[in-house]
């Protein structure tokens, strides 16, 4: 895989500049990991947009069903679905012009990251956001 992530620097910087994340896959259930993951990073003082066709809310928050009906500037787009789902995921990336796309940990995808790498959206796959933003505060 050609895939490499970001130096350490570049991804402190961009959750130091970032406030608004949209999370897909998000999940109601408050065991799963990606609603400890969301819920931590917006205690943590990040927007949080609940991205999920199955649900209504979370974390106090409506959700949408795609990223293109979200208004405004998403800084990063954390995914939370199995691999085969990033270059879908990563389309959408481009099409809403986010600043970051960000596949959760065990998550990366050589076909998401190539359509990404082409419009300069910055790429993270296999880390955890919660972990990375813990080591910078």
């Amino acid at each position: 895989m050609s895939f490499q992530n970001p130096k350490d620097e570049e991804i402190k910087k961009l959750l130091n500049e970032s406030k608004r994340i949209a999370v897909v896959g998000l999940s109601a259930s408050p065991d799963r990991t990606s609603y400890m993951v969301s819920e931590a990073m917006q205690k943590a003082g990040y927007e949080i947009i609940p991205v999920n066709p199955t649900v209504d809310e979370v974390l106090g928050v409506k959700a949408v069903s795609s990223l293109n009906e979200i208004e405004g500037k998403i800084d990063i787009v954390n995914v939370f679905r199995r691999s085969e789902f990033l270059p879908e995921v990563a389309k959408e990336t481009v099409e809403v012009d986010a600043t970051a796309f960000w596949a959760q940990l065990g998550l990366e995808n050589e076909e998401a990251y190539e359509i990404l790498k082409q419009k300069g959206i910055q790429t993270i796959m296999n880390r955890c956001i919660k972990v990375e933003h813990a080591k910078w505060k």
